[in-house]
């Protein structure tokens, strides 16, 4: 049958085009609840923290409580729901999604999701709140989305100037995220970056805005972090610089170290941590313009990363010769010194919130698990080459994703022994709830996930 209009005509593409799509802010909160009742307690949990309506819906639901009371009677335990305050629930529910997290990286299966995601190798990655940021080696940055790996956008860098490290905001970029089709306003301030001597700002819509350091403040930055409204560089003078992001203005200079800040990291409560290439540790916050108190590992070799932990107040910092170490700023002592592997480590990092497992990976190619609280390594895994198929959700147009297996290492495994296209050097990594992304100075963007 044909389909004319009032006109004669027929439906103009246009016209087509326009029709809304369905989203999942169309379903009530009726069929939602339902929804969310088929899940089990750790899926419903990772649900409510997608965003404030779903948080809302399974809040008033008394789902997350019901499930947790019945997991409890089933385990035999004696908690009781009725005398159990929320913030009670709230920590039960932290501990048992943990243990979840550390028990999957510890034993069973895993599936590496690995895809084209760059014209040349790049070596730096982040994630937050379900996204990657990937960069450095090209001249764009790319976010992807860490559930189907889709690409969400695109910063573009100044022409000729290198992009020394980035960071993003999680919060703002998150909301973005999931609000920007429902709403028309400016989105604010998301990506963060040292392009040369230079501060960028990206928005999702595209923009950049640059602001430039003052002549003859520094010559080169290493690294940087960015907690709103904060960015603090690194710098080859062994000083870190404070930049403010609404007055775009250098607001502190702090000197650290006596030779480069290769590394750092930046606490919500303004906590100033950075590593040095001579070996050592400094911590400084921002209500003091010069370091507050210095940390030294007990072997050779320089600092190449670090994180910090605000929920137990450890410090990691992994070193040139293959070292991990421990210290608790509470006490401002060692805790542990272990290490873990014969060379240079590049990355580490773990959960937010969890105090029991940190993740490790250097120019070897294997990424290692270890306990915070002993520094022992308890899981070693390196991708299986001869497995792979293909995603079948999974084509646009950065590639084909490929499935492939890891496989887990024994500890007298000899690692040299092991083909380098099945250990390429991990050069940056991030930690989420039962997966690792890893960038290897190559085209490939990997995700390793880790099922319970």
């Amino acid at each position: 049958m044909d389909v004319t209009t009032t006109g004669g005509q027929p439906p103009s593409k246009k016209k087509r085009s326009t029709r809304h799509r369905t989203t999942i802010y169309a379903l009530s909160h009726d069929i939602l609840s339902t929804l969310f009742s088929f899940l089990d307690l750790l899926d419903l949990v990772r649900c409510s923290a997608v965003c404030k309506s779903w948080n809302i819906i399974i809040s008033k639901s008394k789902l997350l409580q019901t499930l947790y009371c019945k997991q409890q009677k089933n385990s035999g335990s004696t908690f009781d729901l009725s005398t159990s305050s929320e913030r009670l629930l709230n920590l039960h529910l932290q501990k048992l999604a943990m243990d979840c997290h550390r028990f999957s990286m510890q034993e069973g299966p895993i599936n590496v999701f690995q895809w084209k995601g760059h014209s040349v190798g790049v070596d730096q990655c982040r994630m937050k709140t379900g996204l990657i940021l990937t960069g450095v080696g090209d001249k764009v940055m790319r976010l992807w989305s860490a559930e189907n790996y889709k690409c969400l956008d695109e910063f573009s860098l100044p022409d000729r100037a290198p992009l020394v490290d980035f960071d993003f905001d999680e919060s703002k970029l998150q909301c973005n995220h999931w609000t920007s089709k429902r709403t028309s306003g400016r989105p604010s301030e998301k990506v963060v970056g040292l392009v040369g001597t230079r501060i960028c700002i990206w928005r999702r819509n595209g923009k950049r805005n640059i602001f430039s350091s003052r002549e003859g403040l520094f010559t080169r930055g290493l690294c940087m972090r960015y907690v709103d409204p904060e960015a603090v560089v690194g710098c080859e003078d062994g000083t870190v610089r404070l930049f403010d992001m609404y007055s775009r203005k250098c607001s502190q200079i702090i000197k650290m170290h006596a030779g480069p800040v290769t590394c750092l990291g930046l606490s919500d409560d303004q906590l100033i941590v950075c590593g040095s290439s001579l070996g050592s540790v400094s911590l400084s916050d921002l209500s003091s313009d010069q370091r507050v108190a210095a940390l030294r590992s007990t072997n050779s070799g320089g600092v190449r990363t670090l994180c910090f932990n605000p929920s137990s107040h450890l410090v990691f910092a992994g070193s040139t010769a293959g070292y991990v170490s421990c210290w608790d700023l509470r006490t401002m002592r060692t805790l542990w010194n272990t290490r873990v592997s014969p060379n240079v480590i590049y990355s580490m990092h773990h959960l937010r919130s969890d105090k029991s497992t940190l993740v490790v990976g250097g120019i070897d190619g294997v990424l290692r698990f270890l306990d915070q609280d002993s520094g022992e390594v308890f899981s070693r895994c390196i991708m299986n080459e001869s497995s792979s198929s293909i995603s079948n959700s999974s084509r646009d147009s950065y590639g084909v994703i490929e499935v492939k297996k890891a496989r887990r290492l024994s500890e007298d495994t000899r690692i040299d022994l092991i083909p380098k296209t099945s250990r390429p050097s991990v050069r940056c990594l991030a930690v989420g709830m039962q997966k690792v992304v890893t960038t290897h100075n190559e085209k490939y963007i990997r995700v390793w996930k880790f099922n319970r």
